[in-house]
């Protein structure tokens, strides 16, 4: 067997996930948060609600705005609501 060259270092603690910095649904969040409305219904064609709630919900936690708004799936139908 050949022997394989490696290096062992002392950490802390494992980092934290990093996430992409920009999102094909960061887009979404940035218009609704400009315009007056306080809800709207969300529809990406071929994508079902419940996925665009988790990927909307992702990048709402990413953002830190979930002070600023939520997202909901309610009757299939996916909506984001400022709070």
């Amino acid at each position: 067997m050949s022997e394989v060259e490696f290096e062992l270092k002392p950490v802390e603690e494992k980092p934290s996930r990093k996430y992409h910095k920009k999102s094909k649904y960061d887009p979404i969040l940035d218009e609704f948060m400009e315009m007056d409305e306080d809800l709207v219904k969300v529809e990406i064609e071929d994508k079902d609600a419940n996925y665009l709630r988790t990927q909307l919900k992702k990048r709402i936690e990413t953002r830190e705005i979930q002070d600023e708004l939520n997202v909901a799936v309610v009757n299939g139908v996916c909506y984001i609501e400022k709070k």
